[in-house]
């Protein structure tokens, strides 16, 4: 599907027709890769690689254009159960023009930061700068339900917790690899800075978005140490806890056979003493009891 926008009075509008500088195609067909392909002259590997989620954050500098893979998060849907993903986007900006690729539909200028542009250059620097606070916001609802798991999991300790934290941290992966791979592309930006054209003001929206993209990386990190700290704090829990157990069950396993030794011993099938004693059924059964008492003692001095 194909989108056309234009910058009209300092904003990214909607243009009638395909008249617009700015083409975004969501999920292009055949026909509009062939477009791309042989009348842009888009490299077609290139092409693919912007529909692929998969793909690492790249930039290319071919003879009329200049080709970048971005990654992006996904647009997060209760479908995905918790999981966070990242797909690819592709940024093609060539002289008059700038194309845009991904494989889903995307808000992409609804943004306020869209409403003051000045150039093709400087929307192709706040698409990047709009993907940064989308990984902030994401990254802040990833720690408002992983505070709310680490609730439920201090009063309940069932195992579909315990897979949402995992699923979480799993996401936090999917992140910090994304953030890192769009790092190394802005410092590439900007070690080319005068090949490809940028204006003083361009520079500066760059390094901010440096800066801001370094953030994001910093508290993608400190979210995951957080939450791989606390998986492994629950796992040193469940273990501790099955320790205990195991301890409780060996010393009431102990604290039976002494009372099962002291009536098994007056049971045998030979001569024993107090077989006579017509209280004999009382004097073995106080033996148990006492035995069982002094070992609840021992128990309690030994503080296990």
């Amino acid at each position: 599907m194909l989108k056309t926008y234009d910058i009209i009075d300092g904003k990214v509008q909607c243009a009638e027709g395909a008249e617009g500088r700015i083409l975004a195609f969501f999920n292009p067909d055949d026909q509009e890769k062939k477009y791309l392909t042989v009348d842009l002259k888009i490299d077609e590997h290139t092409l693919n690689s912007s529909l692929d989620p998969d793909e690492l954050a790249r930039i290319e500098f071919e003879p009329d254009h200049l080709a970048m893979i971005y990654k992006r998060p996904k647009n997060y849907s209760a479908e995905d159960l918790l999981l966070f993903r990242v797909t690819s986007i592709g940024l093609f900006v060539f002289s008059d023009r700038i194309i845009i690729v991904s494989s889903e539909e995307l808000p992409l200028f609804e943004d306020k930061r869209f409403n003051k542009v000045t150039s093709l250059k400087d929307v192709m620097l706040k698409i990047f700068l709009r993907s940064v606070f989308h990984y902030l916001e994401h990254l802040k609802i990833i720690n408002m339900i992983s505070e709310d798991l680490e609730d439920k999991i201090n009063q309940s300790m069932e195992n579909r917790y315990l897979l949402n934290l995992f699923t979480l941290e799993k996401s936090l992966v999917y992140y910090l690899n994304a953030i890192n791979g769009n790092s190394i592309l802005l410092q590439k930006l900007k070690n080319y800075t005068s090949k490809i054209g940028f204006t003083q003001e361009e520079e500066e929206l760059l390094d901010d978005l440096i800066i801001e993209n370094s953030q994001c990386y910093k508290q993608s990190e400190i979210y995951s140490n957080i939450l791989s700290g606390l998986m492994d704090a629950r796992a040193s829990i469940v273990s501790n806890n099955l320790n205990v157990l195991m301890k409780t069950l060996n010393i009431i396993t102990i604290g039976i056979m002494v009372p099962t030794f002291v009536v098994s011993a007056f049971s045998m099938n030979v001569s024993i003493p107090l077989e006579n004693n017509p209280f004999a059924f009382i004097i073995i059964l106080s033996l148990a009891l006492v035995s069982v008492v002094a070992f609840m003692l021992f128990w309690r001095l030994k503080k296990w």
